[in-house]
């Protein structure tokens, strides 16, 4: 009986899906150990960075936006847009590389905001406006051209074939660059006012009006941000495939959000933790590092897993929310 009340006051913790998710890619990771050599080896963990650095940028946009009781359905899009643009520039105006990137994540960050902007001001429903963001991306990534844009300016090259090496390990610079964002994201979203203000915005706007706090510009700066983070996606994704393209990241977006969520964020907002984005984000690496350690799953079994595992994290979310509707509310993970 006290093991039932410990598990039921532990549910209703800020830590607890987070927790799970910790728990459950432990155990993915024993279990792949167990079933294949060479599994748990550093350069494969390491691996599952490089390979979803970009993912990483994208998903702790996405995260402040559903911390906000938002959503953005623009992202995959907007990363697309932006290894077009940047292959654009680079190889048709003949930019500079640096100023590349900076237009790009300019260019990110005021479509995120455009899109915020519409949505308080206008009081349009996040889920239409952005899913009108995807459409408008990803048409003029047709716009400058329907075929790939191969890449072979010099600094976009180097960063493609730049290796950090620590003995026989190595990672690539996008890591760095994800890790970067990693602590940019937990620094905003704890120990910031902005970071307090979208975990109040996400519990209950209303009050967060009450209380004073700046929900407009809260709101378009969450946006603009997962905008940023998108473009920045880009950027490392242009690394990754030195390449422009209007059909890279088809349906980013989607993953994405399931990182967010499988790393213990609440989709209604207001509750959950920037770090366990890496989680869910490692959680899809691991899935995807199984079935090709296996070899003979199809890769579309990547779907049925993050699928299933999507259920099981909102069953839990659902857990979470009949404990606060129980006169025991969820503490905002602010602090």
């Amino acid at each position: 009986m006290n093991a039932i009340v410990s598990l039921r006051r532990a549910s209703r913790a800020p830590w607890f899906t987070s927790a799970i998710t910790v728990a459950l890619l432990a155990l993915m990771l024993l279990l792949g150990a167990a079933g294949y050599d060479g599994f748990l080896s550093p350069q494969v963990m390491l691996n599952l960075l490089i390979d979803n650095g970009f993912l990483l940028v994208v998903a702790i946009g996405m995260t402040f936006v559903i911390l906000s009781g938002g959503i953005d359905l623009s992202v995959g899009s907007v990363l697309a847009l932006s290894t077009m643009v940047s292959a654009w520039l680079l190889q048709s105006a003949h930019w500079n590389p640096i100023l590349v990137i900076a237009a790009v994540l300019a260019l990110g960050a005021a479509f995120g905001a455009a899109m915020g902007g519409l949505i308080h001001y206008f009081k349009l429903q996040a889920f239409i406006v952005t899913l009108a963001g995807m459409f408008l991306a990803r048409g003029l990534c047709y716009l400058i051209s329907i075929n790939s844009i191969t890449i072979d300016d010099p600094f976009f090259v180097a960063m493609s074939q730049t290796r950090i090496e620590f003995g026989e390990l190595f990672i690539s610079p996008s890591v760095v660059v994800a890790l970067a964002m990693l602590a940019l994201g937990i620094w905003l979203a704890h120990c910031t006012r902005f970071g307090r203000a979208v975990y109040a915005i996400g519990g209950n706007e209303q009050s967060a009006l009450l209380m004073g706090l700046p929900v407009g510009r809260t709101k378009v700066l969450v946006y603009a941000f997962s905008g940023f983070c998108a473009a920045l996606g880009g950027v490392l994704f242009s690394f990754y495939m030195l390449s422009g393209y209007g059909l890279h990241a088809q349906g980013a977006e989607l993953d994405a959000i399931a990182a967010v969520v499988i790393g213990g964020t609440l989709l209604t907002g207001g509750y959950g933790y920037v770090a366990g984005t890496l989680t869910g984000v490692l959680i899809l690496g691991v899935i995807q590092t199984l079935i090709a350690f296996d070899g003979t799953l199809s890769s579309w079994w990547t779907k049925i897993f993050i699928g299933a595992l999507l259920f099981v994290f909102c069953v839990a979310q659902r857990v979470i929310a009949l404990g606060a509707l129980r006169g025991k509310p969820v503490a905002a993970a602010a602090g």
